[in-house]
């Protein structure tokens, strides 16, 4: 049995991919800076920002539950602002989670996967880190970064069997995106991003819906899988046609 770490796994995607990874047989350690309680999975406290804590967590659950074969990074903060209104703090906690937080993950938990040559790593990023977007340029800049250093991370370990992926959703519904409209107006969000916005330079979403938590965790549960053994440092873009990739 393969044993999954995800990180985030308080959040909504987060959640979707342990239950969804469980469902398909994993031993799933779930991480949250509080430990997560949700079942089929053992919850455990882990800090992406703290360097000696990421590397003490992942030597504890390899102790614990054994080699750990899928690492799935989901641990992600916004803070919305434009570049005229960003503060340095904040630009700091989105770099230091959303950027820094993978980079320690990838280090600690890659290391191991190299040596043993065998693994995968899927992050979960956003097509605000490919597509421009107004209003959240802090977030937007930490997703592009995370997703660079993710396929720069598939290219080095390829050699040791470890593959590396990014999915990256659109407007996904979830706490963060809900706490994105007017106060009391509970479904703004979902409807804006359906919709687009020609003044916010948004086309909507073709397919008419933002997507589910499930929607990211059975594209996340691809990549970790085998019948992805030949897919690294790639970028799924799992956002109903919103950003018009080709």
């Amino acid at each position: 049995m393969t044993v999954a770490l995800v990180t985030g796994a308080g959040g909504g995607i987060g959640r979707a991919v342990v239950a969804t990874l469980a469902a398909r047989g994993h031993t799933v350690v779930a991480t949250d800076v509080a430990a997560p309680d949700l079942p089929d999975s053992t919850g455990v406290a882990l800090d992406v920002t703290d360097t000696p804590g990421v590397e003490r967590v992942v030597g504890e659950v390899e102790s614990a539950h054994g080699p750990i074969d899928v690492l799935v990074c989901t641990a992600g903060v916004i803070r919305p602002a434009g570049i005229l209104d960003t503060g340095d703090d904040d630009w700091a906690t989105m770099l230091d989670v959303n950027t820094t937080g993978v980079l320690r993950m990838l280090r600690a938990v890659g290391r191991r996967m190299a040596e043993r040559r065998r693994g995968s790593i899927v992050v979960v990023a956003s097509n605000a880190g490919s597509v421009p977007r107004t209003g959240i340029v802090g977030y937007a800049t930490s997703k592009a970064a995370t997703i660079h250093l993710t396929r720069c991370a598939g290219l080095e370990l390829a050699e040791f069997g470890v593959r590396a992926n990014v999915v990256s959703p659109g407007s996904t519904d979830t706490t963060m995106l809900r706490a994105l409209p007017v106060p009391g107006v509970v479904d703004e969000a979902v409807e804006r991003a359906v919709a687009g916005s020609l003044p916010h330079h948004r086309v909507g979403i073709p397919l008419r819906r933002v997507a589910d938590p499930v929607d990211i965790a059975e594209a996340v549960a691809y990549l970790a899988s085998d019948a992805a053994r030949h897919v690294t440092m790639q970028d799924l873009y799992v956002d109903g046609g919103a950003s018009l990739q080709t």
